[in-house]
């Protein structure tokens, strides 16, 4: 993609989803979608304006680190701590009954049984993205309801890095010793790394300089994604990396102005992402997918919030918090779109079956995010009552 093409595209992209928002916020629709449905209208299955999702794609991914290096900004590291005690249990039943619900929906619309497994596999995760991007990060009285979503989800990414790594290993004959430390040791060294170059270098600069501000936010950015790219070394993915740089400033009052100042870094890159998925889905195979596409999105809209508010139920929570975090959590997730990436690309699936997870990852996210923006408090609700940052 050339410079003006490159820029054509950006314009393109961001004229659309200024007329599609106005529409959608018109209508009372989810601005997600708008972003979504302007994707496939401008992508290469609709009126191919723009061609190449590709390098969208590739920068969009950029909105996630910072998503959740913001999240992880709001993250006191013993809160994160004792979250991830509380939900590791409920994280790994309901991943289980997951699996098994999109192993059996696949299976009966006759996939084969590699293809029902991993089609189940992709089944298990909910989406960062609408569980943390329709999540009020400034209300106290939610910071509870905050803290489960990104404990669950952030656990389900660990699982989803296994689940890539076992993907990997059915397609090689033999796995490096590197390969298998890098998984199982990689994330304490990059969490103590983290922690100790914030401790003796990064603090010591943003006290240095902290009336500097364009300093502090260029600091800020080059630290985030130093770390993505520490954790893709590891074998992680970068949104890890991202969240473990959050994390690790949480404790230092600069916290809370790197957050407010990178909120509007997060929103441009997150227009892209949710654009890209709309421009990604290959509409010729929406008649072959849609019946087994729609009964998957049924299955989790309904099953996930089931689960997950009976598994927290019966570890004390509150019924209504229970009830508010599985919604949230409701849909299938980016990481599903990417397993049946990976997938098809090493020939353990076929295209339909990889369209299958990819039409209803995109079903699930429309229906996920009305859901909670007509319910729940969002910073993109319909309601005055409702709206919050």
């Amino acid at each position: 993609m050339t410079h003006n093409a490159i820029v054509y595209a950006i314009f393109l992209i961001f004229a659309g989803a200024a007329i599609f928002s106005t529409l959608a916020l018109w209508t009372k629709q989810s601005l997600l979608v708008a972003y979504m449905v302007l994707g496939v209208v401008l992508g290469p299955w609709g009126f191919k304006l723009i061609d190449n999702i590709h390098v969208v794609h590739k920068i969009g991914d950029i909105g996630i680190i910072f998503l959740l290096f913001l999240l992880g900004l709001n993250l006191h590291p013993q809160d994160l701590f004792n979250m991830f005690k509380k939900t590791f249990v409920i994280t790994l039943l309901s991943s289980l009954m997951f699996w098994a619900a999109g192993f059996f929906v696949a299976y009966m619309f006759n996939f084969s049984m590699l293809e029902s497994f991993l089609i189940g596999i992709a089944m298990v995760f909910s989406s960062t993205i609408i569980g943390l991007k329709l999540l009020p990060t400034t209300v106290l009285h939610h910071q509870h309801t905050g803290e489960l979503v990104i404990s669950i989800l952030l656990l389900q990414d660990m699982l989803a890095i296994l689940a890539l790594f076992f993907i990997h290993v059915m397609t090689i004959n033999t796995i490096s010793v590197l390969d298998v430390v890098k998984i199982f040791l990689g994330l304490p060294v990059l969490v103590l790394l983290a922690f100790f170059f914030f401790k003796f270098v990064l603090k010591f600069l943003f006290r240095k300089f902290d009336k500097i501000h364009e300093y502090l936010f260029l600091l800020s950015i080059a630290w985030c994604l130093a770390v993505a790219e520490l954790a893709s070394f590891f074998g992680f993915s970068y949104e890890i990396g991202g969240f473990v740089a959050g994390v690790a400033i949480a404790a230092s009052p600069i916290s809370l102005y790197i957050a407010e100042s990178l909120k509007p870094v997060r929103d441009f890159f997150m227009v892209l992402f949710f654009f890209s998925i709309g421009a990604s889905f290959n509409l010729h195979y929406f008649g072959a997918v849609i019946v087994p596409a729609v009964a998957l999105s049924l299955l989790l809209v309904i099953l996930k919030p089931f689960i997950f508010r009976t598994l927290l139920f019966y570890q004390k929570e509150n019924s209504k918090i229970a009830w508010e975090v599985g919604v949230r959590l409701g849909q299938a997730s980016s990481f599903s779109i990417l397993v049946a990436y990976v997938a098809e690309q090493h020939h353990l699936i076929g295209a339909q079956a990889s369209y299958l997870i990819q039409a209803t990852t995109m079903l699930t996210f429309v229906v996920s995010s009305y859901l909670v923006v007509w319910f729940y408090p969002t910073p993109m609700s319909f309601s005055k009552e409702l709206r919050r940052d």
